[in-house]
């Protein structure tokens, strides 16, 4: 026959602290899994909008790096994350959106927790974690937006234009002015056909060199890369000097 044999209350007890001590666990270990998961999702944020601002350093076409993002198009950090979805004010340099299809729903802006992520200088923040999880995309704001060009010229023979040539090079480059225009600056090189264009906005620009007596005109890309110096060497494919 068969043992009908209970179970007693204290063995009823210890199974139920059992029980609860597992599901403790358990649970903590699911909150440990879901803080993990907001704070990766949080960080693939971060890095996404970051690339939104000042563009994806790893693109490159045709030799030159590619993608500069907003700052790029616009010469100056976005006035707040809803300018890299939808365009600020008119800017005629805007370029958007910035941010990749998938990524721009109303949360774009919000960290795991919910909390708005913070832009301030050349720095992104989450603070829903309690803890800040930062992604600096700079090492400041002027090596975004205030980099500098320098260049030679000279003509086929590789002679420098002397002191009778240099007033007759017109080198002019257009670049975003921050503000949602194009703002040109226009100078003439040295005696030795040195020229320097300081505070320029990181991305792809077109520099134009004019030999003026004769409107010869080059036209050369020049890509400005954050926090370096550009340098650029202009030759003229006749013997002008």
């Amino acid at each position: 026959m068969g043992n009908n044999r209970g179970w007693t209350l204290i063995e009823l007890v210890i199974v139920i602290i059992i029980l609860g001590i597992i599901a403790g666990v358990a649970i903590r270990n699911m909150g440990g899994a879901i803080s993990s998961a907001q704070v990766e999702h949080t960080k693939t944020e971060l890095d996404n909008l970051a690339a939104a601002i000042v563009g994806n350093p790893a693109s490159y076409s045709l030799g030159s790096r590619a993608d500069f993002g907003y700052v790029g198009d616009i010469g100056a950090l976005p006035p707040n994350l809803s300018a890299l979805v939808a365009n600020p004010g008119g800017y005629s340099t805007w370029n958007g959106p910035y941010l990749e299809q998938g990524v721009t729903g109303a949360d774009y802006r919000k960290d795991a927790w919910g909390a708005d992520y913070q832009l301030s200088g050349a720095t992104l923040r989450s603070v829903g974690s309690g803890a800040n999880i930062d992604k600096q995309f700079a090492n400041s704001i002027a090596e975004l937006t205030s980099d500098t060009l320098i260049g030679t010229i000279c003509d086929a023979n590789l002679t420098r234009p002397g002191t009778g040539y240099k007033d007759s090079i017109k080198i002019l480059l257009a670049y975003p002015d921050g503000s949602g225009s194009t703002a040109t600056v226009t100078t003439f090189p040295d005696k030795l056909g040195r020229f320097t264009i300081p505070n320029i906005p990181i991305g792809n620009r077109q520099l134009r060199v004019i030999y003026l007596p004769a409107t010869d005109t080059l036209t050369i890309p020049v890509t400005v890369c954050p926090g370096k110096i550009s340098k650029l060497d202009v030759i003229f494919p006749a013997d002008l000097f």
